[in-house]
Order: structure tokens, then C-alpha cells, then sequence
């Protein structure tokens, strides 16, 4: 596989995406659905933000990695929240996890009025091999 990102600018770079991943001879691709705070168990967290990101993104690695393909290998990551404000305060955590994994993915942020239950965090990514 190869990967060629396109930034026209710089700015983008201390939020951790890019503008755009060009994906040439990838072997397969892997659409995940939108992980969110959800246990083992199937039970929605009722935790607050910060908790929920750190398992919302635990469950997304553990899809990812489950299919045998790598989170360093995200182009695409599509971020639900019912709160904009509250996630950015805590936005730290998901530029740490991007960087962990060296992930240089498009990324768009949508605040939605509800999520599933109790939830207030989802994400959603496209990977590739």
C-alpha cells in the first residue's frame, strides 16, 4: 500500500489530521462502524467524556486490530459527539492516541443531539492494508 497526504497548509497539523490521504494498491480496506463507550458486556458507559473517549478509542484499536489491520493505518476518522465543548476539552487524549500510532488520517468532527443511551462519544474510521 501506499499513501500520499495532501495539505495545502500547515494548521491542521496541531490538531492532529491531515486534508487528505490518497490510498494507491491497498490490499484491503476496512470500514469500521462507530465505536463508542460501550462494555463488554453491551452495556452503553454512563461515565463522563473523558472516560468514554478512552474507551471508545480502546474498542475502535481492538476492532482494528481483531480484522488484522494496524490503527497506524486509519486515512479516514469521523468523530460524533453530543458536545463540542467538552470534547475539545479533552481533545489532548485523542491527539496522544493519533500520535501513539503515528495516524495520519482525514478527520471530520459532527455534534450530534443524541447518541445511542447514555453515550456521548463515537468514532468512526476507514483503514487500510
Amino acid at each position: 500500500m501506499e499513501t500520499r497526504v495532501i495539505n495545502p497548509w500547515q494548521w491542521q497539523d496541531q490538531r492532529s489530521y491531515v486534508q487528505a490521504v490518497e490510498v494507491k494498491q491497498a490490499a484491503g480496506t476496512l470500514y469500521c462502524s462507530g465505536q463508542a463507550a460501550v462494555h463488554a458486556d453491551g452495556q452503553s458507559s454512563n461515565a463522563d467524556m473523558k472516560t468514554q473517549i478512552l474507551l471508545a478509542l480502546q474498542n475502535l484499536e481492538q476492532v482494528i486490530s481483531e480484522a488484522g489491520y494496524e490503527s497506524r493505518n486509519i486515512v479516514r476518522l469521523t468523530i460524533y459527539t453530543t458536545s463540542s465543548a467538552e470534547f475539545f476539552s479533552h481533545f489532548d487524549i485523542v491527539r496522544e492516541w493519533v500520535a501513539k500510532h503515528g495516524c495520519k488520517q482525514a478527520l471530520t468532527l459532527l455534534e450530534v443531539n443524541a447518541l445511542f443511551e447514555t453515550l456521548c462519544v463515537e468514532f468512526e474510521a476507514t483503514v487500510v492494508k
